[in-house]
């Protein structure tokens, strides 16, 4: 009898440390080859919208609304260098279930084939692509959709930004362009040059990888000039994570889940501060 309430002891220890380990999957952005799946399950409301930019140009924008009874701040999701992925949509899918608005426009739009996005082009046919979205092209769009979704019923009309790898950089540098945008987290992207900090109204998040070399070489002119002005850019390096860890959360031997684990809710924390929420 000892040994079976043993036995069904140790049963009971392993599954919940199994529903932990999954409900703190859960309040994560899904890893990579999981996006969809978890995409398809969501109860969540997401849906397609063409956003209109102006002089004839047009933006394809994901839009996903949290379940709440109060209006919403507004979360403007910026890709990767990969396009607008399903990974990118779970992203946005994430930020809905945490009560923001969350709208990921597909910065690919018209620039794909016969007219199309990201969806007419594989993974390297993206990053050629993408060499053709000018800074300005970006930023007109991006805050085109931040303004399409914060007109919208259920908005409040706060605007932040958050950006991965391609989209990081241009996070950090939409918040140089747009004096509306109260937040602009920026994942493993480069900084702006430091003129341009000088027009920045933002608070800004930078979440970086520690092996990123590449990345990590912008940072400390950045933070320099930011302190000089004294604005506020908060600074976070994962030591032993690698660019891109918030997708690639199976990878660096760990150090990439303990990585995300650490930045999405500072993601989350630091969006609830700036809007006062």
């Amino acid at each position: 009898m000892t040994k079976q309430l043993a036995y069904r002891s140790v049963l009971s220890g392993a599954l919940l440390l199994c529903l932990a380990v999954g409900a703190r999957a859960q309040s994560l952005p899904a890893l990579g080859d999981s996006a969809t799946a978890r995409l398809n399950a969501s109860p969540r409301h997401g849906e397609w919208v063409k956003v209109d930019v102006g002089a004839g140009d047009t933006v394809n924008s994901w839009v996903v609304y949290p379940e709440r009874r109060d209006k919403a701040p507004v979360v403007v999701v910026i890709h990767e260098i990969f396009g607008l992925t399903d990974w990118v949509r779970g992203v946005a899918d994430q930020l809905a279930k945490e009560g923001f608005i969350a709208i990921a426009p597909d910065l690919l739009s018209r620039h794909g084939l016969n007219g199309g996005g990201s969806e007419t082009v594989d993974q390297q046919g993206a990053v050629r692509l993408i060499r053709d979205v000018t800074p300005a092209e970006a930023q007109r769009r991006l805050m085109a959709a931040g303004r399409y979704a914060a007109a919208l019923p259920a908005a409040n009309g706060r605007i932040a930004s958050v950006g991965f790898c391609w989209g990081g950089s241009t996070s950090y540098a939409l918040a140089t362009v747009w004096p509306d945008l109260r937040g602009a987290v920026v994942y493993y992207g480069t900084s702006p040059d430091s003129a341009a900090l000088a027009n920045v109204r933002a608070r800004v998040l930078g979440l970086y990888a520690g092996d990123d070399a590449r990345v990590l070489a912008t940072v400390p002119a950045a933070q320099a000039t930011m302190q000089a002005l004294r604005k506020p850019y908060e600074v976070h390096t994962y030591e032993g994570a690698g660019h891109g860890f918030a997708r690639d959360q199976a990878g660096r031997e760990g150090a990439n889940a303990r990585a995300i684990a650490q930045a999405w809710p500072r993601t989350l924390s630091f969006l609830r501060e700036v809007f006062g929420s």
